[in-house]
């Protein structure tokens, strides 16, 4: 273990500029099935609340099989629009829109269905549209015949049907052999189910610091210990990171990307920025490395990227304005993985800086298949920040990166009320996290004790701090993740 002066705290969120914000209320509306046209049935279904909606669309293709599809329908009320969608390429003209398929969801055989959706806006009225094409075809339900019907009588028992293709059950039992490719279906990290799951795991400290942490041992122990979902992989930039040796950083990300994956682990790779807060400093860096780890990692299922870690002192214009050129980088290498995007004040929602997430609801990142940073730390942010969190978490597909159970200078006493209220709350709402830190730093956030990782013991519960064996505790509990 090589000799440093201990990094301090890279955190500044700074305790809350804003009261507790009450949660904008939800109401289920009545689903709509379509019934105007051939070969296809359309269920429409809304979450909405003052002035906004989700809208989750399946669409059933009962005609002949279709590659490569497109729906269309028409908002009765002119002041309703399309803010952001998921699983489909969604355009608006006038009250007219669109819904494109993408790669994975393009294929529709006879009796198979795909379920497709957005968040929207209203004003006035947010009635249900009633009529749907698929492919210029109206969709009425069922198909229409194109022959002549027998005029003898039906054989008593039917002829065997083809069933729709289904997602063959898992083959295994780590996280990523039961939920594979993860996408982003409505607020919701879903499973390759389309179900919404929840991933629960471990942040590394700065590998230029703590590189000595991350071996087979302590991620055997991560993966079979602790039985945990997730391992984020935190690369500083700055601060002796990734911009004084690019090839070395990108080379030791990819090799922890393997070792997550040989044992079942989803990779979260971490651009970790902080100092300087604005990430349109790092843009050509941020372009450079995700080009490499995109391309290397294109095939495996289990990688999710973190584009930049806690934009600070910047608008969420400027966040949105790198985010909208780093994420086309990744696209064109990977076109299925998760993309998480920071927030403004040290990945607050902008909170800490006087905000709230109305700001990216108003203006989301124009990309499909992302989420939204949220960081905390127990000790220091309570209540104002966890109402935020369930005020957006209805708006917003959220994804907490890195939290600590400590104050936000990553030491102190581990607050276990504050802790347990927002694991709580994650648990509710079925949001995914990333525990600050998987090291024996020697601060109160690390979860193991000082020296443990020299040693080269892992397993157990002598070895971690008090955060260690809180964290290792909750993360122990079953995940439960459900495939049909």
């Amino acid at each position: 273990m090589f000799s440093i002066p201990r990094p301090s705290r890279r955190h500044l969120l700074v305790g809350g500029a804003v009261g507790a914000l009450a949660l904008a209320a939800t109401a289920a509306l009545p689903s709509t099935n379509a019934m105007a046209a051939t070969g296809c049935a359309v269920t429409y279904t809304t979450n909405s609340w003052q002035g906004g909606f989700t809208a989750t669309v399946t669409v059933k293709n009962l005609g002949d099989p279709v590659n490569n599809w497109t729906l269309g329908f028409s908002f009765p009320d002119a002041g309703q629009r399309v803010v952001q969608g998921w699983s489909a390429t969604w355009q608006q003209s006038g009250s007219a829109v669109t819904a494109q398929s993408m790669s994975y969801n393009g294929s529709l055989g006879t009796g198979a269905s795909t379920t497709i959706g957005f968040n929207g806006s209203w004003t006035g009225a947010n009635p249900a549209p009633t009529a749907f094409t698929l492919n210029g075809t109206a969709c009425t339900g069922g198909p229409t015949p194109t022959t002549p019907q027998p005029t003898t009588p039906p054989p008593t028992t039917p002829p065997p049907t083809t069933p729709p293709p289904t997602t063959p059950p898992p083959t295994g039992t780590t996280p990523v052999a039961i939920n594979g490719q993860l996408r982003v279906c409505g607020v919701n990290l879903c499973n390759r189910y389309g179900k919404p799951i929840q991933l629960r795991g471990m942040s590394s400290h700065g590998l230029q610091w703590f590189a000595n942490c991350y071996n087979d041992a302590s991620l055997d122990a991560l993966a079979k210990d602790w039985q945990a979902d997730l391992f984020r992989i935190s690369m500083y930039v700055q601060e002796q990171g990734y911009e004084t040796n690019p090839t070395g950083f990108t080379n030791q990300v990819n090799s922890l990307v393997d070792k997550a994956e040989a044992r079942g682990l989803y990779a979260l790779i971490d651009f970790h920025t902080l100092t300087p807060g604005d990430p349109m400093y790092n843009l050509d860096r941020a372009k450079t490395f995700f080009a490499a780890v995109s391309a290397r990692n294109a095939a495996k299922n289990n990688v999710i990227y973190e584009i930049t870690n806690e934009p600070n002192g910047v608008s969420w214009s400027t966040i949105r304005n790198y985010a909208e050129q780093v994420i086309p980088v990744i696209r064109a290498n990977d076109p299925d993985a998760v993309v998480i995007v920071g927030t403004r004040g040290w990945s607050s929602l902008g909170v800490s800086e006087g905000g709230n997430s109305d700001e990216i609801v108003n203006n989301p990142v124009r990309a499909d298949n992302i989420m939204y940073t949220f960081h905390f730390y127990a000790a220091s942010h309570k209540d104002n920040y966890r109402n935020e969190v369930q005020r957006a978490a209805s708006r917003l597909p959220l994804f907490v990166t890195e939290f600590g159970t400590v104050t936000y200078t990553g030491d102190g006493a581990v607050d276990t009320a504050s802790s347990t209220a927002w694991l709580d709350l994650l648990d509710r709402l079925k949001i995914s996290y990333a525990n600050w830190t998987y090291s024996d730093a020697s601060e109160g956030s690390a979860a193991f004790r000082p020296g443990t990782c020299a040693g080269g013991t892992y397993t157990g519960t002598s070895v971690l701090t008090e955060s260690g064996n809180f964290m290792r505790n909750r993360i122990r509990t079953p995940d439960n993740f459900p495939t049909s």
